[in-house]
């Protein structure tokens, strides 16, 4: 058997060592799998969308003129009236008295002024036979202008009671739809009393409340598009036509009413809504927060190439970043694919493989 010298043997082993080292060297970097999505640069922005409901730009609380006990109720809450129909009614009685009463008075006043202008007319023709005094013409004259003047007195008596017989029904004074009803029959209502609430629907509106730190870019004459929660399809265009002036003290939120252009049917009052505003914005791209690599005083993603084999770290303009998102205003196109997870274990020019494509 051969015995080595100890020296030729240490020379050998660091032969093997060093051939060792060279095949590790020479090893390629493993291939890491990782999560992507593609970038997409947004240039417009949703503003809401926010609950409301479908109003009448006019509504009127109706009531009767007089007071006394309502006998009558015709329509309901949510039908349909056209201008003139009878909606409730008092009971007449009293009324009717006064009626009577105001057609006495007025027979009574005729004939009064037709004794008094036939003694007048024989007064003047005994005065003008000198048969009487100018003192007696005049008291005469006098006598039938009294007359005259409690005829008039009478008639516009009778003229009111008939008119407060006419209030004794109450009547729609536009086509309407009934919203609200107020009281019952049997009720004692008071002159002026709200009874029954009427709206109009030819003029809807979309009564939405929106909260008060975001009104800063909206205005009168601000076009929203409008849509039906019930049915998502059938939508609208609303122009703001009022802004309130004074922010809810318990919500923060301020009352905005739209103005609907053409609404649909479907848009009926009581409809519930949701209104939402498309506006334009500098071109933006939201990636999850875990995209981004914060390192070397630098703020980057890695950059998968077109051919999804290798990574490439890439500098971008960051906007704004809460815990799960960051919004990028440059640095990436429309299209690119950019690694979402373990951003801090790759290296620019890296192998990868994409296990999943389009979180």
């Amino acid at each position: 058997m051969r015995i080595i010298p100890a020296r030729s043997l240490a020379l050998l082993i660091l032969l093997v060592l060093a051939g060792c080292t060279a095949e590790k060297a020479e090893a390629p970097p493993p291939v890491r799998p990782v999560l992507t999505t593609r970038v997409e640069i947004r240039t417009a922005e949703t503003f809401g969308p926010f609950a409301g409901t479908v109003e009448p730009r006019y509504q009127t609380q109706g009531g009767f003129r007089v007071p006394g006990r309502m006998v009558a109720r015709d329509v309901y809450v949510g039908d349909l009236v056209p201008k003139g129909a009878r909606l409730a009614a008092l009971d007449p009685t009293v009324l009717q008295f006064a009626v009577t009463r105001a057609r006495a008075d007025v027979t009574d006043a005729e004939a009064q002024l037709a004794n008094a202008s036939a003694v007048e007319a024989r007064q003047r023709t005994l005065f003008e036979g000198g048969n009487v005094t100018q003192a007696a013409l005049d008291s005469a004259v006098a006598s039938r202008d009294t007359a005259a003047a409690r005829l008039a007195q009478g008639k516009a008596a009778l003229q009111k009671a008939t008119d407060e017989l006419g209030y004794a029904t109450l009547k729609a004074d536009v086509d309407g739809v009934v919203t609200a009803w107020n009281a019952e029959i049997g009720q004692v209502v008071s002159a002026g009393q709200a009874v029954v609430t009427l709206a109009r629907p030819d003029i809807r509106e979309a009564v939405v409340d929106i909260p008060d730190g975001l009104m800063a870019g909206i205005k009168a004459g601000t076009a929203f598009t409008v849509t039906l929660q019930a049915a998502p399809t059938i939508t609208a265009r609303g122009k703001v036509r009022e802004i309130g002036p004074l922010a809810d003290p318990a919500t923060r939120t301020r009352r905005v009413r739209m103005t609907l252009v053409d609404p649909p049917e479907a848009f009926r009052l009581g409809t519930t809504i949701t209104v939402a505003l498309e506006r334009a914005t500098p071109p933006r791209i939201t990636l999850p927060a875990t995209a981004l690599l914060q390192a070397e005083n630098r703020a980057s993603v890695w950059v998968v190439a077109p051919d999804g084999k290798a990574v490439s770290r890439r500098d971008v303009a960051v906007i704004s970043r809460d815990d799960d998102t960051v919004t990028l205003g440059d640095g990436l196109k429309a299209g690119e694919t950019v690694v979402v997870a373990g951003v801090h274990s790759l290296k620019d020019g890296q192998a990868v493989r994409l296990a999943t494509s389009g979180l």
